[in-house]
């Protein structure tokens, strides 16, 4: 093929410092049907296009290199120039000259000379390139948001309030997640509850949001635009559309003792209950493993004091299946499981005495105890005694930052809950000592520094940087020993109450959903975006969307943010009638295919069916493999395990692979 166009680009002094680009051209210049070969310094730039642009149409180029950096950054930008002068823009090709070979190199003369191979390649693979068309796919314009926290609620109602139908599935009997259990916020402290209950409120009474609570997702089929998922409706046993709310069943049933959820067993609850009084909906649910009528025939207190006539001893688990053409999820976090069995993940913290020590709780359930609406009304207090505790020992990156018992990364908002932590406590118990044991502070947000700062200088809290090696208890208190490294000398403290910062691992069941969603996730189980700077919000598996801490730990207003992203993203595909997508997938050779559907067994994205080949009459020839172009994200897998090589990628297809190699060789 004639008439290829090379443009090498500067990347202002990213390439160019290591590289030499002018020489690079030249030697471009050489190699056969190449008929432009030229450098500019910013390529991506409004004249870097133009001048793209006005060589394909007065030289008439049928093929474009561009040598930059990632065709992750900017391939799309390139093949949108090419298509508005007439090339079909899927005869565009990017060579990576920055990441592949001036960033990772030193010696500008082997550079230069690494940068004229990959650019030849890329020439040999466009010659080989054929015109390919977009694929388009209908869309059903309703969307799915799996998980009620706070980052679930708000990309309900943005998507909502844009138009469009939501269904806002939650396996807890309520919305709220993790932060309707939170007493203030940091760096504001102003009140958890004041800021969700009207959002929580807003989902439940908005007329395009759908919500199944007590419900988890069971089985997603389909592709973009077009899930179908399938939804378990666990049995309430308490028809809420009968129930009024009242409160006469709860509070008149006999087993009161069950250690709460939503307080995370600092308080506790009934048989039937609401998690708690802000919850949406306020329809109770049964507990089928503490109900006496459930469990041993007798009681039934519940339904003789309904007098709706709401409760059903006899509910089963209900399936619904829902159409939807995205899917944000949105499943958020638990706290690092200090009674976990000790595995790889998870080795403990034996020596802090969680599980042993009726004083050493965590965040969670320190922010119960403080919280107004907690099992003591906001009133610091012992688990063991119920006395007031006058010394806390708060310890930060438990389960975080460590390699050998816990999780490497950092969790984040441990350094900013502490600071909040003391500061509630001093509030409440004003001649009381908080004590802080810490690696680093770690106060990356607006305000957030200043807060940390408050609670040190103001307040009063007592910061050392160090670990915390041993806690036991001796005489009704916790021997809390330690190091603080600045200082220089070993510490001991006498507490009444230790507070473990533990940290954020992903919710219980989160790799299970991401199997079934089939979206990818990291070592620790949070799920992965596609493109960590220009894909936050996408996954690899087009139309499903992340947000909130599914995808990394996160505060409050990153995940409300990302969910506004994610919304935003679904609001924009969703408002057309049809999807447009990349045709670089899979296709399978039917004539070819032996049908040992080799690939249907190992395709992660379930995009292979089993089809059958039949004439003109109608008449059966043979089975086949087919691929579904929706479903398809031409990861290549089917490729490399079909034995009779009947499977291919469009746009990288053997004969083009082939003849990069041989243009290398």
């Amino acid at each position: 093929m004639a008439g290829i166009g090379v443009f090498i680009c500067w990347c202002g002094e990213n390439i160019a410092r290591t590289v030499d680009v002018k020489k690079v051209a030249e030697e471009i210049g050489k190699l056969p049907g190449v008929t432009v070969a030229m450098e500019y310094k910013y390529m991506c730039s409004d004249p870097g296009q133009t001048l793209i642009r006005n060589h394909i149409r007065d030289d008439k180029l049928e093929g474009v290199v561009v040598a930059s950096c990632s065709p992750h950054m900017h391939l799309r930008t390139f093949r949108a120039a090419a298509a508005r002068e007439g090339l079909n823009p899927y005869k565009v090709e990017m060579a990576n000259i920055r990441e592949h070979c001036s960033w990772v190199h030193q010696d500008k003369e082997r550079a230069t000379a690494k940068a004229i191979e990959l650019i030849a390649m890329s020439v040999a693979k466009v010659s080989k390139d054929k015109p390919l068309d977009a694929i388009k796919i209908p869309v059903t314009r309703r969307a799915m948001v799996i998980g009620g926290g706070v980052a679930g609620i708000q990309a309900a109602l943005d998507m909502a309030d844009g138009g469009i139908e939501v269904i806002l599935v939650e396996r807890e009997p309520s919305i709220g997640g993790k932060m309707a259990g939170l007493s203030e916020t940091f760096p504001t402290l102003d009140c958890s509850q004041c800021i969700l209950t009207p959002r929580m409120v807003d989902a439940g009474q908005h007329p395009k949001i759908k919500l199944y609570t007590w419900s988890e997702v069971e089985e997603v089929n389909g592709f973009v635009g077009n899930f179908e998922v399938k939804i378990r409706k666990k049995a309430r046993y308490v028809d809420t559309t009968k129930c009024t709310g009242c409160g006469n069943c709860w509070n008149s049933c006999p087993q009161k003792k069950i250690p709460s959820e939503f307080d995370y067993a600092t308080g506790n609850r009934t048989a039937i209950y609401i998690p708690f009084p802000q919850a949406v909906p306020a329809r109770p649910v049964i507990d089928a493993e503490h109900c006496l009528k459930l469990t041993k025939g007798r009681c039934g207190i519940c339904e003789k004091k309904c007098a709706a006539g709401a409760i059903h001893y006899d509910d089963q688990d209900e399936f619904v299946t829902e159409k939807v053409g995205a899917i944000v999820v949105s499943t958020g976090y638990q706290l690092y499981n200090f009674r976990a069995p000790e595995t790889e993940k998870t080795k403990g913290y034996g020596e802090y005495g969680y599980g042993r020590f009726k004083d050493v709780i965590d965040s969670l359930q320190f922010e119960r105890i403080v919280s107004a609406s907690g099992p003591t009304s906001g009133e610091i207090r012992r688990p063991s005694d119920g006395k007031e505790p006058k010394t806390v020992v708060f310890i930060s990156c438990v389960g975080s930052r460590d390699n050998n018992k816990g999780m490497a990364y950092c969790s984040k908002i441990c350094c900013m809950y502490n600071a909040k932590h003391t500061m509630l406590y001093k509030h409440k118990v004003h001649d009381g000592e908080a004590h802080v044991f810490y690696m680093d502070i770690r106060s990356g947000g607006k305000n957030y520094d200043e807060f940390v700062r408050r609670a040190i200088e103001q307040d009063g809290a007592l910061y050392h940087r160090g670990r915390v090696s041993k806690i036991t208890e001796e005489g009704g208190k916790l021997i809390v020993r330690g190091v603080d490294t600045l200082a220089g000398k070993p510490v001991t403290v006498e507490a009444d109450l230790v507070v473990l910062a533990a940290a954020m691992v992903p919710s219980k069941g989160a790799e299970q959903l991401a199997q079934k969603l089939s979206v990818g996730y990291d070592q620790y189980g949070f799920l992965s975006e596609s493109h960590p700077k220009l894909r936050p919000v996408e996954t690899n598996s087009a139309g499903v969307f992340v947000a909130g801490a599914c995808q990394a730990p996160k505060d409050i207003p990153e995940s409300v943010a990302q969910a506004s992203a994610a919304a935003g993203k679904v609001l924009g595909m969703l408002s057309k009638e049809e999807l447009t997508r990349e045709p670089e997938i899979a296709h399978i050779d039917e004539k070819n295919c032996a049908a040992c559907f080799a690939c249907y067994r190992t395709c992660p994205y379930n995009a292979i069916e089993k089809a059958e080949v039949r004439d003109r009459r109608g008449n059966f020839i043979k089975m086949t493999a087919r691929v579904n172009p929706g479903l398809c994200m031409g990861c290549g897998t089917c490729v490399a395990v079909c034995p009779s090589k009947s499977a291919d990628i469009e746009g990288f297809t053997d004969e083009q692979i082939y003849a990069q190699i041989e243009t290398l060789l």
